[in-house]
């Protein structure tokens, strides 16, 4: 089939030349886990980058060359500063500077479980005010379908801009997962949906500057499923999984020799695990975004509910068999009970506490009477519900003195045969001493 010729105009011609030139001035409102990776790559390219923020802290942090992000090095902020390509600002009118927009803020729910859009609003707010023709303005925060459309679109044409024409409005979902060594953000394929053709024509090659596999759907809203489509598929299958661990504990069947048997089939079977509960920004979070759309359209999403609900659950089901291996194996009560959490970030050798399920764990844990000493080598405090808590060292001594180690993240830098030979009990929610071969007795699986 003849590919359809785009009649772009004279804003789409100029941008898109600037773009291919790196004469565009590329900017990025939010600069966290999303909008931070995203200015260093621009930076990398060969474009000048402006940071918008509307927090002070994190502006001085990054113009003194520190990052608060774990995949982006110190080194790489300093380098960006120090080409001179890269300013950080909490003044909203840096936005007048820039010929793309892309908004990377949080997209969190609220108490109810319904999105919460107001970071997006606040954004916009801001861009509205200095945002001039010609320009690119591209959503990447997660969100549901139907946000860039029915949300954004309107704000503009009030302000008599032409999408399309003198304005281009698009949506690209990120695909951001921290600690991944593998895939980052220049090797993950983009996914790229606007308002009108020329509209997705024009973040197309804003991306390809970047990022070698840009993938185009046919709107914002199909770009806005498809990072749906993702996380509810993870989410689906980790409570899947999830449900078979407490299958397999009434069966008395180790779960993840299940897995593993499972695993080795060569087709029609991809690996999940269990664990204490579900973390980080996205898939806890992004399913509900879903259901809550099609709530609105009288449809429920059966499957998205069932396993938000299990994987919600999990954090009082390893309380309950921690309650239960104290009781079995040492006649002992939860209650004033000394337990050893290990990691309480949301994944493996990652600093991010993003609905982290370890800070349910302990909260319960707490709330039943114990005496909770955490260790996470990747954070070394934390404040939450108005507590503050701080990582204590991990010696043989504290193991030794507690009744239970528990550990809640799999993070590399520990010894695991070290921690077993030295604690009294291990409840394990990770099959983190999975290699461990010694005084296995010792040890109880999630």
């Amino acid at each position: 089939m003849k590919k359809k010729t785009i009649k772009k105009t004279r804003y789409a011609e100029d941008l898109i030349a600037r773009l291919k030139e790196r004469k565009a001035h590329t900017g990025v409102v939010g600069l966290g886990y999303v909008g931070l990776p995203l200015c260093m790559i621009l930076v990398e390219a060969g474009f000048k980058v402006i940071g918008y923020d509307i927090s002070p802290q994190k502006v001085k942090l990054l113009n003194s060359g520190k990052s608060d992000i774990d995949d982006i090095p110190d080194i790489m902020v300093q380098k960006a500063i120090k080409s001179g390509n890269f300013k950080a600002s909490d003044d909203p009118k840096v936005i007048a500077e820039m010929d793309t927009i892309s908004i990377c803020v949080p997209t969190p729910l609220s108490k109810t479980k319904d999105p919460d859009v107001s970071f997006i609003l606040t954004a916009i707010d801001s861009v509205k005010k200095y945002i001039k023709k010609g320009s690119l303005l591209v959503l990447e925060s997660t969100t549901y379908p139907g946000t860039t459309e029915d949300l954004i679109l309107p704000i503009f044409k009030e302000l008599g801009f032409e999408t399309g024409k003198d304005f281009f409005l698009s949506f690209s979902p990120e695909r951001v997962d921290p600690g991944n060594e593998r895939y980052g953000i220049k090797n993950t394929p983009r996914i790229v949906g606007g308002i009108t053709p020329t509209c997705t024509e024009v973040a197309k090659i804003f991306y390809e500057q970047t990022i070698s596999d840009v993938v185009v759907v046919s709107s914002t809203r199909a770009a806005e499923m498809v990072k749906l489509l993702e996380n509810t598929f993870r989410s689906v299958n980790i409570g899947l999984v999830n449900e078979v661990a407490l299958m397999c504990d009434r069966l008395g069947i180790d779960v993840w020799e299940i897995i593993d048997a499972a695993a080795s089939k060569p087709f029609g079977f991809m690996p999940f695990y269990p664990g204490p509960g579900l973390g980080g920004h996205c898939i806890p979070i992004d399913p509900h975004y879903l259901s809550w759309k099609l709530k609105s359209l009288n449809y429920y999403a059966r499957f998205i509910e069932l396993a938000g609900d299990i994987n919600s659950h999990m954090p009082e089901y390893v309380v309950d068999r921690i309650t239960a291996m104290l009781n079995r194996r040492f006649a002992k009560a939860l209650n004033k009970a000394t337990i050893v959490v290990l990691g309480v970030a949301y994944k493996r050798d990652i600093q991010d506490l993003r609905e982290s399920p370890a800070l349910d764990v302990i909260k319960l844990l707490e709330d039943k009477g114990a005496n909770v000493i955490y260790n996470d080598p990747h954070v070394p405090q934390f404040n939450w519900k108005n507590s503050k808590f701080t990582s204590s060292k991990v010696t043989a001594s504290l193991l030794k003195k507690a009744d239970l180690t528990v550990i809640l993240t799999d993070h590399t830098l520990y010894n695991y045969q070290w921690i077993v030979d030295n604690a009294v009990a291990v409840f394990d929610s990770r099959n983190a001493t999975k290699k461990v071969v010694n005084n296995r007795d010792k040890i109880e699986l999630l």
